[in-house]
């Protein structure tokens, strides 16, 4: 009987279970001919639809931002490994909550290249090297390289490319056989693509390093196949950073996709010298006294403030990654030595903003952050799930050290305090940047720290016209009543109150 059951369980994984490179092989070339992808060297494609701002939800429980895109092309010379997507959107019908740019004024223009291993922007004719944010731990070269080869045709030819050995696993998920591609991309990601029993891709994903959700999902998902002229292509694409299964925040874009050229002539613009610098290292730090025991840590595009108490130490803001989380703990131990981080205050859970946070708890700090944020930064942000791709200290430390991260919640009020020195971290009602949203404040000092509200202009510009982020921090600052000095902004230089009244005694706008 056991043999027989062994003899049928082996049948059985013969049928849906791995064929062999060589098979796998075989399946691509016939791919490759139903779609066209053999005899395709460049391709531009059409449409319009939405995209959206990774990591900038209104609050931990919704999906990314949306905007309308009036215009999509994408040009892919896959020779060149060159790519150029440009984007026209506006805020359109999509709600103007969240971050990330949210809400559009107007119509905004993106343009996106990369050329081999540089990537770049365009801002009408002028070249942008790439500032650093939301998906630091990944090059953004690499990202978009990963891009071309997430395209059906991309896939089939990195699979069928010389070394690529690719792999296959067949299997009826709900009844439906489809067979499951992977190959080592750019020699570190396992991309896989999902092909139907009609020779087309439905699918294709990897993994790539993220601060918040670690090994982040990152995959394209692709609609009915259409003829356009010699090739076959989706109809539509859709793109997801983040897995639905984690949390909401997952959904980048959707085009639906109206023409597309194959062989068509692709201008490949080389990459200009100045975008081929390497970005300022999120290790830099530049720290300026605002008051005894006091500091100001700044250094880049996000800033923090490092407060000396009686025997600890707070920090407010643990920006991007680990490593400019690790940068701002190195230094507030130089300007506060033997004293213990013992909080970490978090303005809100958006991601440029809570990504440094996990080598805070790998330091024994409590994380002050909304009451909204604990599910999940619980389940997702601070959870122990393996992190392959980019191990970080709280992944590596023994948990015997650091078991759970200890979360204090704030709802109405809550303070900081030895007795002597206090620091209050109050939320933001009335905003639709975020539903987490809070400030910080010291009574004595009289400083008020704040994220993405305000930020003081550059010395000698003109004063910008009021928003409705500084027309929230306002009303915060006189429902509290608050004695105000100055101002700490997480971005950019640190102001006077009188600046920031003058500011905001200006008409507003929308």
């Amino acid at each position: 009987m056991a043999t027989r059951l062994f003899t049928a369980s082996a049948l059985l994984a013969l049928m849906v279970g791995g064929v062999g490179a060589q098979d796998g092989r075989a399946l691509l070339q016939a791919v490759a001919k139903n779609i066209g992808a053999d005899s395709v060297t460049t391709i531009q494609i059409s449409g319009t639809g939405w995209n959206a701002a990774p990591g900038q939800s209104y609050s931990p429980a919704d999906d990314w931002p949306r905007f309308e895109v009036t215009s999509y092309t994408k040009a892919i010379d896959f020779n060149a490994r060159f790519s150029r997507e440009q984007i026209t959107r506006r805020q359109g019908n999509y709600a103007p909550r969240g971050g990330g740019g949210t809400p559009i004024q107007g119509e905004q223009r993106l343009d996106f290249l990369v050329n081999g291993n540089v990537a770049w922007n365009m801002q009408g004719t002028t070249s942008q090297p790439i500032v650093r944010g939301y998906l630091d731990g990944v090059p953004v070269a690499e990202l978009r390289q990963l891009d071309i080869i997430l395209t059906p045709h991309g896939f089939v030819k990195a699979a069928l490319a010389q070394g690529a050995n690719p792999t296959a696993v067949t299997s009826m998920p709900r009844g439906r056989q489809v067979t499951n591609v992977s190959i080592t991309a750019l020699g570190k990601y396992r991309v896989t693509a999902t092909i139907n029993d009609r020779n087309e891709i439905e699918f294709v994903q990897t993994r790539v390093a993220n601060p918040v959700f670690g090994d982040m999902l990152y995959e394209t998902r692709y609609g009915p196949y259409k003829q356009f002229g010699a090739v076959k292509f989706p109809s539509v694409i859709h793109h997801h950073q983040g897995d639905d299964r984690l949390n909401p925040g997952h959904n980048t874009m959707d085009i639906q996709v109206s023409a597309v050229q194959a062989n068509a002539p692709v201008q490949v613009v080389a990459a200009p010298d100045a975008v081929k610098a390497p970005a300022p290292p999120l290790s830099r730090v530049e720290s300026q006294k605002l008051a005894e025991g006091v500091w100001y840590i700044g250094g880049g595009s996000h800033n923090s403030m490092a407060v000396e108490f009686r025997d600890f130490v707070a920090v407010v803001e643990g920006p991007l990654n680990e490593e400019r989380g690790l940068a701002v703990i190195a230094e507030t131990y130089r300007l506060a030595p033997k004293k213990p981080i013992r909080y970490l205050v978090n303005t809100h859970h958006h991601f440029d903003h809570s990504g440094g946070m996990r080598p805070f708890v790998a330091e024994g700090a409590a994380i002050v952050t909304h009451q909204m944020n604990r599910e999940f930064y619980e389940k997702v942000h601070f959870s122990p799930a393996p992190r392959t791709l980019q191990p970080d200290r709280l992944f590596l430390v023994n948990p015997d050290q650091v078991r759970d991260p200890v979360f204090e919640l704030v709802n109405q009020k809550y303070v900081i305090s030895d007795g002597t020195r206090a620091l209050d971290v109050y939320p933001v009602q009335g905003l639709n940047h975020a539903g987490t949203m809070l400030i910080a404040y010291l009574p004595r000092e009289r400083i008020v720290v704040n994220a993405d509200l305000y930020s003081p202009p550059a010395q000698g510009a003109p004063l910008p016209t009021p928003n409705p982020n500084m027309r929230a921090l306002q009303q915060t600052i006189q429902r509290l009543r608050l004695d105000v000095t100055q101002h700490v902004p997480i971005h950019g230089r640190v102001g006077t109150h009188d600046e920031f009244m003058k500011i905001v005694g200006q008409p507003a706008t929308n």
